[in-house]
């Protein structure tokens, strides 16, 4: 007589021990199988969805920039400078060889100021830089305006061609560097740093007459002191815009010059139905790249100071001539950049 069948729906009707072993065995890895699967399937859905969230890990630590709207006092956004142009004024006086500053002021401002043109590059890639040096009365011309910094490091690295002699002359090294930036376009800002190490200045003229030329041309002054202030280079500051610093120590020295590493910010202009600030127009600006002519071409004509000349740059609109860039052309108006093909 068969036995009766139990109703339990967990009760298997087998007829040994290794059979169910071997049953139970198949069924725990068929379903660890599975859901390993599983596993791997919400894994794989959350890596997807990961990957759709952030594409690269980089992009965690990576910052929008120029979608932080820096605003000033009055909440009225500022606006940075692109293309610089800035002369570097150093005191070659007798003194910057004072030992207030280790090893001496002239060695510590050459320091100082091939380190300066390497960061200043670093963040204004498309500016240029030129050098000019006071003493004996005099301005000398160190570097040419230049926007490889290979090119200054090169003029501030002879320490011989600089050795400090005689007095300063604030106003004939301003006008020297004025000069350097009367053929610069419109839409760059003009700058002088000045690293002023003396007490005194030797001054052929009238400097406030040089100093109204300098806030007409929308020229920014600014400087550093090593050795203590003087109202007439306060007043530089204060007229032009720029920021004035006595350095008390080594660091702060550092300090003063590399504050003025990134670009000066414009403010903004008022609107005339007194609806607050507005910035200038964010128009695109339309560039052409010259053509370098060499020393071995037919001397012409240039069209800014109608000379004779081999060497120039030829617009690449109307064709004219010019002998320094960057400037906008005289005949189209064309903005012409340093880089020439």
């Amino acid at each position: 007589m068969a036995p009766p069948r139990r109703t339990d729906p967990n009760y298997m009707d087998v007829d040994s021990d290794s059979d169910i072993s071997m049953l139970g065995g198949d069924e725990v890895r068929a379903r660890g199988k599975g859901k390993g699967k599983a596993t791997d399937k919400r894994k794989k859905d959350k890596g997807k969805g990961k990957a759709k969230d952030q594409a690269y890990t980089w992009e965690a630590s990576y910052t929008r920039s120029w979608d932080m709207v820096q605003e000033d006092e009055t909440a009225a956004a500022i606006r940075r400078t692109i293309i610089r142009h800035l002369v570097l004024l150093l005191d070659l006086s007798a003194a910057m060889m004072d030992r207030d500053m280790r090893p001496t002021r002239f060695d510590l401002s050459l320091q100082y100021a091939r380190e300066f043109v390497v960061e200043w590059f670093d963040q204004n890639p498309l500016g240029q830089i030129g050098v000019v040096g006071m003493r004996s009365g005099i301005g000398e011309r160190i570097g040419e305006m230049s926007g490889n910094p290979q090119d200054v490091l090169k003029s501030l690295s002879d320490r011989t061609k600089l050795e400090p002699a005689g007095e300063p002359s604030l106003q004939n090294a301003i006008e020297m560097a004025r000069s350097s930036m009367g053929h610069l376009p419109t839409h760059s800002s003009r700058e002088i740093l000045i690293i002023f190490g003396s007490l005194t200045t030797c001054d052929p003229g009238n400097i406030h007459d040089t100093l109204d030329a300098c806030v007409k041309n929308r020229i920014r002054i600014s400087v550093v002191a090593l050795a203590a202030e003087m109202k007439i280079c306060r007043d530089m500051c204060d007229k032009t815009g720029g920021q004035f610093g006595v350095a008390m120590n080594e660091g702060h020295f550092k300090d003063l010059l590399f504050e003025l590493v990134p670009p000066p910010a414009q403010r903004t202009v008022a609107r005339a139905g007194g609806g607050g600030g507005a910035n200038p127009a964010a128009d695109l600006m339309m560039m052409g790249f010259p053509t370098r002519l060499p020393d071995s071409s037919p001397p012409s004509l240039c069209v800014c100071h109608s000379d004779m000349k081999s060497e120039g740059f030829l617009c690449p609109r109307c064709m004219a001539k010019v002998c320094d860039v960057p400037t906008d052309c005289d005949i189209c108006g064309l903005m012409i950049p340093y880089q020439a093909v």
